[in-house]
């Protein structure tokens, strides 16, 4: 009978652990980091309590709600230093990145700022730029990318792409994608070459107003 009941707890502790991560990658890839963590117990369908015991801290569940799309990022930056064509490692690695941030709110947060609760996310970047700079170093050696290009376009780049995260999912997708063409177009040495590649579609995009704040909040 006690060991009925053990393996029902542990049955029961991995469906909230899974819940849990579940709900983090939901509230914080919609949100951002900003969001409590009281909402994803509230998301779950778990006490404070529980999430805790799975998740002492903040960064540690952050660390493993994101723990796929750092993998994703990591095989980016392998895959993009290992192409014998440097311009289509670059460029690939540009859109991939892109993918990754327009996807999740809270990835793109923690890629781009310096949450304490995100540290270990400030080494992927790290990462991922100097690959950018050994790329672009090749890419501008192969004649394929603009001589002026410096690792802080890119970085600039990013910073407009999160302007992207207040437009509804599949239309900021679609919306990341054409962006990401239209900066590699830019970077592209050759101007007679920027046709060759045909768009994205885009995406049909209204300005919608700022949601005005509830009583409680003002």
């Amino acid at each position: 009978m006690s060991n009925h009941v053990s393996r029902s707890a542990r049955s029961d502790a991995r469906d909230n652990r899974h819940r849990i991560l579940t709900a983090a990658r939901d509230v914080f890839g919609e949100e951002g980091l900003s969001a409590p963590v009281r909402q994803v117990a509230r998301r779950a369908e778990v006490g404070p309590a529980t999430l805790y015991r799975h998740f002492p801290t903040k960064r540690e569940l952050i660390e493993e709600a994101f723990a796929e799309q750092r993998r994703a990022c990591h095989a980016a930056v392998r895959d993009a230093l290992a192409d014998v064509d440097p311009w289509r490692g670059f460029r690939g690695l540009v859109e991939r990145i892109c993918e990754l941030h327009a996807h999740s709110r809270g990835f793109a947060d923690a890629f781009m700022t310096t949450y304490p609760e995100a540290m270990d996310f400030a080494a992927d970047r790290e990462r991922a730029l100097r690959a950018v700079e050994e790329l672009a170093r090749r890419a501008q050696r192969a004649g394929r990318l603009r001589p002026g290009f410096v690792v802080d376009d890119l970085v600039l780049m990013l910073m407009a792409h999160r302007g992207l995260q207040d437009t509804p999912g599949a239309a900021r997708v679609a919306a990341s994608r054409r962006f990401a063409a239209y900066v590699i177009e830019a970077f592209h040495a050759a101007p007679e070459a920027r046709a060759s590649a045909p768009l994205p579609p885009a995406p049909r995009l209204r300005f919608t107003p700022s949601p005005s704040p509830s009583p409680d909040m003002r």
